[in-house]
């Protein structure tokens, strides 16, 4: 049958109008009748077998199905939905669910004891932010579960064996079966480990695992932020039964700078001036992460300007980019002063109460403005209220 003349509800015996259970009942049916223990060496039955898959694979998904409805197998190609199953293994991983754990039980029967991967482990790693901006090899410790050394990793004592499961006959699984039907389940006596221990290890308890510190050196990539997680991969613990080791995440933490805070791949440093400083422009000295240097702070700066250093932040990881330094000047007003510096200070602000700015200017007018709009009992500074006594009575003598 070639493969562009398949009709999916005819492959498996049913009408257009199936409802989801119907479909559902139809693939068992024709998945068990086209199965491969069922037709060991038909070339033909494991090929409707695959289509019988495909089949229930677009008709169980409403969106699928509506494409193949209306414009039938080469609408799914053409929309990328339907591919066909290369490998007869994908069927089972995919659709076991539909029979039972283990209905599939081709090629050699049940699946037995399956390995185990090792659990993941977690550890900090803090850095100063020098050491981010640069990136950097560190050595981090951690502890992680090892195959015990005294019993092998076998959790039985030293001059002993486990012993093979008599419940499920060292399979790790037990199988139940009604009719063609076949499910399996974990044996509950062994865990699916296909044996038991009489005598446990007394290192490792019967675990065949033991908690040992390890020392590994990691790479840390320039421009990493607080909360980055990286990944070992195959250094967490080992498994118990061969499988593969799990992996170790290191959670990287950034110490709080002296003078740079971090926003993003920028860095911000706040630097104090004086009066004179900002309203005649000067050179001052700036921190950067590759040490000091000048820079000009130009006349007539405002509290809170910004100069930007380009160039200068935190790199960005995987990327050739590189943030700003910004200096954010604030002018700071001296608590206590000398008295020479007091009587300077007094003959500017007599300069400038005979010079008034433009911007004095404004806020003086519009404070009378707003005097005499909403306090208009107050024109002058003084309240109307104090030309009465406390009586309520005018103060003009009678």
């Amino acid at each position: 049958m070639a493969e562009e003349e398949v009709d999916y509800y005819e492959l498996l015996g049913i009408d257009r109008s199936a409802s989801p259970d119907e479909i559902r009942s139809a693939y068992r049916k024709a998945a068990l009748k086209y199965h491969p223990d069922r037709n060991p060496g038909d070339k033909e039955a494991e090929a409707k077998f695959k289509l019988c898959a495909e089949a229930f694979e677009v008709l169980n998904d409403p969106e699928k199905k509506d494409v193949y409805d209306r414009y039938g197998r080469a609408g799914l190609e053409r929309n990328g939905g339907v591919g066909g199953f290369q490998d007869v293994g994908d069927i089972f991983g995919m659709f076991g669910d539909v029979f039972g754990e283990s209905i599939f039980n081709f090629f050699g029967g049940g699946r037995g004891s399956r390995v185990q991967q090792g659990a993941d482990v977690r550890c900090g790693l803090t850095l100063d932010l020098h050491e981010v901006a640069r990136g950097v090899t560190k050595e981090i410790r951690y502890r992680r579960r090892e195959v015990c050394r005294t019993c092998n990793g076998s959790g039985a004592k030293p001059g002993t064996k486990p012993e093979t499961c008599k419940y499920c006959g060292g399979r790790g699984r037990v199988q139940q079966s009604t009719g063609v039907f076949s499910i399996q389940t974990t044996c509950p006596k062994c865990g699916g480990r296909g044996s038991v221990i009489a005598e446990p290890c007394p290192e490792c308890r019967g675990s065949g695992l033991t908690a040992r510190e390890v020392a590994r050196e990691i790479r840390i990539p320039a421009g990493v932020d607080s909360g980055v997680r990286l990944r070992l991969q195959g250094e967490g613990d080992q498994s118990p039964n061969g499988g593969p080791a799990g992996d170790c995440y290191v959670l990287i933490q950034v110490k709080k700078h002296p003078l740079f805070t971090r926003e993003g791949q920028d860095l911000i440093c706040q630097i104090p001036i004086g009066y004179a400083q900002a309203a005649l422009g000067a050179e001052i000295d700036a921190p950067t992460l590759d040490g000091v240097e000048k820079i000009k702070i130009p006349a007539g700066t405002q509290n809170g300007d910004v100069v930007r250093l380009k160039g200068r932040g935190m790199p960005t990881p995987r990327r050739n980019a590189v943030g700003d330094l910004l200096i954010q000047l604030f002018i700071e007003v001296p608590k206590k002063i000398k008295p020479e510096h007091e009587k300077i200070l007094r003959k500017l602000a007599e300069y400038e109460g005979d010079s008034v700015l433009s911007e004095r200017r404004s806020f003086g007018s519009s404070l009378k403005k707003f005097v005499s709009e909403f306090f208009p009992e107050k024109k002058g500074g003084k309240s109307e209220d104090k030309s009465k006594d406390e009586s309520g009575n005018d103060d003009a003598t009678p």
